[in-house]
């Protein structure tokens, strides 16, 4: 009899964004700015799914970096990089052979002003804007990804004295949505509607131009225990998932034999 429980507890927990009976509580996430909105969709999609309440914190991925770097209690971290994650694993702070890419980031110059950006990144070079934000490259992929767009475009340290620069992707966004800044380079995910119309004008940044955003999934070593942590990992592997991130303007890695969303 004891065999048999045993049994099917395994098989619980192999199926996506099921839960292991009596384990309760909640899974700690820590997340990567540019995934807010996408995060809160699986987040949800895991529990209706029967999995256990997802407790969601954000930040910059080199800010949530140090925090599990200095023992924060997170079981899961998805980071908007492949590097934090690897680091985490060198240093035995995550589990080796549980990460993978979630989604593939996308980088977008926008304004407010619809007649500011016309179809390409000429306005760089034009002088016709004060302010240019981007998420701080130190910490924040996808500042750094803006800034490798610009050395690309030979315009780095021209554009130095009007950069406007957040801690965060989010916070880049912000400055540009209040008017603060006039254009910024921000996540297609972050714009009101990432396949369809929206406010303001937009150039999509041509991928030649700077390293593959490639957001990795880790779990870390104080949750190598927990079935409800590996259960929220295994849903975002998922077609569910996997739905979600795409609708939320996030290119997708190929699904990998054995399991989709490897990569």
């Amino acid at each position: 009899m004891r065999t048999l429980i045993a049994l099917v507890a395994a098989a619980l927990l192999s199926v996506p964004g099921a839960r292991a009976a009596g384990t309760g509580g909640a899974v700690d996430v820590a997340v990567a700015a540019n995934f807010i909105a996408a995060a809160r969709a699986v987040a949800a999609g895991f529990e209706r799914a029967g999995g256990d309440r997802v407790r969601l914190s954000f930040g910059s991925t080199g800010n949530l970096y140090a925090q599990i770097r200095n023992g924060a209690p997170f079981a899961v971290f998805l980071s908007a990089d492949a590097r934090r994650p690897r680091l985490l694993e060198a240093a035995g702070l995550a589990v080796p052979g549980t990460r993978f890419t979630y989604a593939l980031g996308r980088l977008v110059l926008w304004s407010a002003d619809p007649g500011l950006i016309r179809g390409s990144g000429a306005v760089l070079r034009s002088g016709r804007f004060r302010h240019l934000a981007i998420a701080d490259p130190r910490t924040a992929p996808y500042g750094s990804a803006a800034r490798a767009v610009l050395e690309r475009l030979g315009l780095w340290r021209r554009m130095r004295p009007r950069l406007v620069i957040g801690e965060n992707i989010a916070q880049a966004f912000q400055f540009v949505a209040s008017g603060n800044a006039e254009l910024g380079f921000v996540a297609l995910s972050e714009l009101p509607s990432a396949h369809g119309p929206h406010p303001g004008s937009r150039w999509r940044v041509p991928q030649r131009l700077y390293p593959p955003i490639r957001q990795q999934a880790v779990l870390l070593r104080r949750a190598a225990d927990d079935p409800a942590a590996r259960a929220f990992l295994a849903y975002l592997r998922g077609p569910a998932a996997r739905r979600a991130i795409r609708a939320h303007g996030y290119g997708l890695p190929a699904p990998a034999r054995g399991g989709p969303g490897r990569g």
